[in-house]
C-alpha cells in the first residue's frame, strides 16, 4: 500500500483493531500502528489473564457453597499456565494475522503525530517511515497505571496491574494500595491462589466507592471472611524497598508500618499520551484527547483526528473502547465518501449514562446506569427498589449461604429504569439483561411482561417490579 492510506490507526488494541475493520468494511484502506503486542493491553496484561487468574478462586468458593462438594487445593502452577496460554504466551502472531486479514497494514514500531495527517513511526530496528492519512488518523494507545507521588513508591518498583497479572510466582504477604476493581479483583485472586496475608489500603471510606453502598459492604464481608484485611481511610506515606525484589515497607499515617513480599498500586490509569507527537498539532503533550459524540478530537483544524478507547477518557473500559471504535470507523467512511453527517452519536447511549461493568470477584458485582445517588444528583425524580438475592429459589439452588442483594432506580416520570446493580456469586450474566432495560428505557408496564424462567436467579427481575408495586 506503500505509506500513504485512507486511515492511520495509532495503536493495535481492542479499540484500534475495531476502528481499523470498520473503516476496511466502509471501503477505506488502513493501516495500524503498534509498539508493543497487537491486542493491547486488555489481551495479554488485564482482563483477559485477570480472569483467568479469577476463575479457579471464583470455583473454589462455589463448591464450597454446594453440600457434598469440595475441592483440593488449587494448583497454582497449572493455573498460571493456563494463564500464559490464555495470552498465548504473548506472542501477537494471530493477531497481527488478524489485522492483515482485515485486511489492514500491521506497522511494527512506535507512532506519534508529526503535523497533520501525518505519523511518524519508529521501528524496533531504529528505522523510521512517515505515513500519510487521507482522511483520518486515530489515536487508541489507551491508559496505563497511574502511581501517585507518594516518597519511595516509584523507586520501590511496585506492581501495576501489568505486572499483577503476569505473575510468575504468588507472593506469601500482598499489600495492595487502592480501593477499585482491580486493586479488589487482584487481592482476591492472589490471596486465593496462596497469599497468606493479603492488606488493602483505601484511602476513602469503603472499596468501589463509585458502586452502589450495598454492593461495597457484601464484598468486604467476603474479604473478611477470607481473612484479607481491607483498612479504610488509610494511605502510604513513604514506601521502602533498599533491595530490587526484596521486602518493601509501606509506612503509614499512624500505627506501625506494613511489611510485605509485594506491593501492588492499582490507584487509577492515566491516558498514554505522552510522547505521541499531540504538541505536533497544537494540543497538550499529555491528558485526554477531548472528543465530540463522534469520538472527533474537538481541538483539532479541518476534524481529521480522532480518539477512541481510554485515550479519550470518557468510558476506561474495553468493551466500551469497542463500541466507541465501532461508532468512530463507520463515521469516519461515511464522511470519507461525503455521505449525510447526521449519523449515530454516542449521545444519550450507554457511553454518557453509566456504562455496563463487572467486578469478577466472589460475589461478583456488576451494574449499568447511574447508582441512586448519581440519578438523584442528575436531578431524575428517582425511586429505588432493592430485593434480597439469596431469597430468590434460583439463588438458593446454587449453594448454601447464598449472600447477594438487587437493586433498580427508577425514574418515576417516565417509570423507565435508570440504573440496575447486582451483588452475588454469578450474577455477571444478569448484566446484559439490565443494560438493555437501561439502554432501551424499557417502560416497567412492558418490562413486566418479559417473564423470567423459574428457577433462575434472573427471577430477582420479577421480584424488582414486585417491590416497586407492578
Amino acid at each position: 500500500m506503500g505509506d500513504e492510506f485512507d486511515v492511520i490507526v495509532v495503536g493495535a488494541g481492542p479499540a484500534g483493531e475495531n476502528v481499523a475493520d470498520r473503516v476496511v468494511r466502509g471501503g477505506l484502506t488502513a493501516a495500524v500502528v503498534e509498539p508493543r503486542l497487537a491486542g493491547g493491553e486488555c489481551s495479554y496484561w488485564a482482563c483477559v489473564p485477570s480472569k483467568a487468574l479469577l476463575r479457579p478462586v471464583d470455583l473454589v468458593a462455589e463448591a464450597g457453597r454446594v453440600p457434598g462438594l469440595s475441592m483440593g487445593p488449587v494448583d497454582v502452577g497449572a493455573v498460571l499456565a493456563r494463564r500464559d496460554e490464555a495470552v498465548s504466551h504473548y506472542d501477537d502472531a494471530g493477531q497481527v494475522r488478524w489485522v492483515e486479514g482485515v485486511p489492514a497494514e500491521f506497522v511494527r514500531g512506535r507512532g506519534r503525530l508529526d503535523g497533520a495527517r501525518r505519523v511518524r513511526v519508529s521501528a524496533p530496528d531504529g528505522s523510521e517511515r512517515v505515513l500519510t492519512a487521507r482522511h483520518a488518523v486515530v489515536l487508541a494507545t489507551g491508559s496505563t497505571a497511574a502511581v501517585p507521588p507518594v516518597p519511595g513508591l516509584r523507586e520501590a518498583a511496585p506492581w501495576t496491574s501489568h505486572e499483577v497479572t503476569a505473575a510468575t510466582s504468588v507472593p506469601e504477604r500482598l499489600t495492595v494500595i487502592g480501593g477499585g476493581v482491580v486493586a479488589c479483583e487482584m487481592a482476591q485472586a492472589m490471596h486465593g491462589l496462596g497469599a497468606r496475608q493479603t492488606t488493602v489500603l483505601v484511602r476513602g471510606d469503603r472499596l468501589l466507592d463509585r458502586m452502589e453502598p450495598f454492593a461495597s459492604e457484601l464484598l468486604a464481608e467476603s474479604f473478611a471472611d477470607a481473612g484479607i484485611e481491607v483498612r479504610t481511610h488509610t494511605e502510604a506515606v513513604r514506601v521502602e524497598r533498599p533491595e530490587p525484589g526484596g521486602k518493601v515497607t509501606v509506612h503509614l499515617p499512624d500505627g506501625p508500618p506494613i511489611e510485605s513480599d509485594e506491593l501492588l498500586v492499582a490507584t487509577g490509569r492515566v491516558p498514554a499520551t505522552i510522547g505521541i507527537g499531540l504538541e505536533t498539532i497544537g494540543l497538550p503533550g499529555k491528558g485526554t484527547v477531548e472528543v465530540d459524540d463522534s469520538m472527533r478530537a474537538t481541538a483539532v483544524e479541518d476534524g481529521w483526528l480522532y480518539a477512541v478507547g481510554d485515550v479519550n477518557g470518557r468510558a476506561l473500559l474495553t468493551h466500551m473502547g469497542k463500541y466507541q471504535a465501532r461508532l468512530c470507523g463507520d463515521v469516519i467512511a461515511a464522511r470519507a465518501k461525503g455521505e449525510r453527517d447526521d449519523l449515530p452519536s454516542l449521545r444519550d447511549t450507554a457511553d454518557a449514562y453509566g456504562p455496563p461493568q463487572v467486578v469478577f470477584t466472589d460475589p461478583q458485582i456488576c451494574a449499568v446506569g447511574r447508582t441512586e445517588a448519581a440519578a438523584r444528583a442528575a436531578g431524575f425524580q428517582v425511586r429505588a427498589v432493592e430485593y434480597d438475592l439469596g431469597s430468590v429459589t434460583g439463588a438458593y439452588l446454587l449453594g448454601d449461604g447464598y449472600r447477594g442483594r438487587a437493586k433498580m432506580v427508577v425514574d418515576e416520570e417516565r417509570r423507565v429504569p435508570l440504573g440496575v446493580t447486582f451483588a452475588g456469586p454469578g450474577v455477571a450474566e444478569l448484566l446484559h439483561s439490565a443494560t438493555i432495560a437501561v439502554t432501551g428505557e424499557v417502560p416497567l408496564d412492558r418490562l413486566w411482561h418479559a417473564v423470567p424462567a423459574f428457577p433462575t436467579v434472573s427471577e430477582v427481575w420479577l421480584r424488582l417490579l414486585e417491590a416497586y408495586g407492578l
